[in-house]
């Protein structure tokens, strides 16, 4: 449905309240969300100067096991190592945890680090820092990586710049907002691309819209900028019509469609990528890439073991292991991996030694990253833990780290400073160096 501001009131941190929004459902959400998302071109965004054209940010929400997983302690005691073996990858001298098969056949593409490590064992305000490269309240203080890059760089084809597979991380409420950037700025939510009856809101017309019924959309997209003229009274009314303009033309542009037409691969490659939400957002990633989206977040939630976790790594580890390495490999057919920065992370690791539930808790001091395209070094692992995989001994690599180097691929000067609503600059990043290591 459309949700058009009706004041600049903020009760919310994308600056709208719910109670100053107007809903017209016949139309979709697509509409009028996209003008605030368009008006993102009128900041005369910058030429991105970087290795990278686009970022596909795998959020493993929750909090991945390293021990489990890319970080295995052979030698512990049962009660840290857990019930997985090592098995060797194809690069000498590396291994992953035995539920990774395919991983382990394509770690001559993807740059390990052991050594992500920062102080906060909290959900939101993790997620929120590794997020944002800022630390902040659990409310989300700062914006996302994906809605800086949005703001800073804008569109590179019909497709908003900032997207969400299926939809943003969320614990009790969403995360990897734009925060004081506003809504024009948040990502678009695309829904789950495993679901039979997939449709991108508004992407494909319930009936084909041609003469007529082309032209009572278009009448019906001019009655709403009328009543916006009206309701709006500030700076934006200017160039509100530009806006609306191009978001009618996007609700029908048949590139827009084709991108989220899923429906369109070879079932051989849907099935290699995996029939699960997982799989199947990161081959609708990859097509969204290919479209011109800068910044596409593939949420993949469910890592939050405290209980029984070997039960819970049994499905989960598959289904990253299938859908992760197809993704790698994919893009990498297509050469889209040339420029595309792939990073899979998620809020924090897991405590080394098993709890009584037979589950990890939450870890702030270590946990594993993995980078890939762009110019990363396929092969390289970067950093190490100690021998419980409970603290970092080598080069620790922090969220600020994280998103230094994630801006710099795309030619964003992390320095660069957002103006807040009440005219304050602020840095985009306020500390943090590029993991240069990563990079060839």
């Amino acid at each position: 449905m459309f949700e058009l501001p009706m004041s600049q009131r903020a009760s919310r941190c994308d600056g709208f309240s719910r109670r100053d929004s107007l809903k017209v459902g016949a139309l979709g959400l697509f509409g009028l969300t996209l003008p605030n998302l368009l008006r993102a071109q009128a900041a005369e965004p910058r030429r991105a100067t970087g290795r990278a054209k686009s970022v596909i940010l795998v959020f493993l929400g929750g909090g991945l096991s390293h021990h489990d997983s890319f970080d295995l302690k052979p030698e512990a005691s049962e009660d840290v190592r857990g019930q997985y073996k090592p098995i060797p990858s194809v690069v000498p001298g590396t291994v992953v945890g035995e539920l990774l098969p395919r991983m382990a056949g394509i770690m001559d593409k993807v740059a390990l680090v052991r050594s992500g490590a920062h102080g906060n064992d909290h959900h939101e305000t993790a997620t929120n820092w590794v997020l944002s490269g800022r630390f902040g309240s659990p409310f989300g203080d700062y914006p996302a990586i994906g809605a800086v890059v949005s703001h800073e760089l804008g569109f590179r084809g019909a497709l908003p710049p900032y997207m969400a597979v299926p939809r943003n991380p969320s614990f009790t409420w969403e995360l990897g907002r734009s925060a004081f950037l506003g809504g024009r700025f948040e990502s678009f939510k695309t829904g789950d691309p495993n679901d039979a009856q997939f449709k991108v809101p508004d992407m494909v017309p319930v009936e084909p819209i041609v003469g007529q019924r082309q032209s009572r959309r278009r009448t019906l997209l001019e009655a709403v900028d009328s009543l916006a003229r009206q309701v709006e009274g500030n700076d934006q009314i200017a160039t509100y019509d530009e806006f609306h303009q191009r978001a009618a033309g996007m609700v029908l542009a048949p590139e827009a469609r084709r991108s989220f037409a899923i429906e369109s691969e070879d079932p051989r490659l849907r099935d290699r990528y995996g029939r699960t939400t997982f799989g199947q957002s990161c081959l609708l990633a990859r097509r969204l890439v290919e479209g011109g989206v800068r910044f596409v977040t593939v949420n993949h939630g469910g890592w939050d073991h405290h209980a029984k976790i070997f039960a819970g790594l049994d499905k989960k580890l598959p289904e990253f292991d299938q859908g992760f390495s197809a993704l790698v490999q994919d893009l990498d057919s297509r050469g889209l991996l040339n420029d595309t920065l792939v990073v899979a992370m998620g809020e924090f690791g897991r405590t080394p030694k098993l709890n009584k539930d037979a589950g990890r808790d939450h870890w702030g001091p270590a946990g594993s990253l993995l980078f890939a395209g762009a110019g990363t070094r396929g092969g390289l692992v970067l950093g190490a833990t100690d021998r419980l995989g409970a603290y970092v001994t080598q080069r620790p690599v922090a969220p600020a780290d994280v998103a230094w180097t994630i801006y710099e691929a795309l030619g964003v000067d992390p320095q660069a400073h957002l103006m807040t609503p009440d005219g304050r600059p602020l840095e985009i990043l306020d500390r943090g160096e590029p993991v240069r290591e990563l990079f060839a």
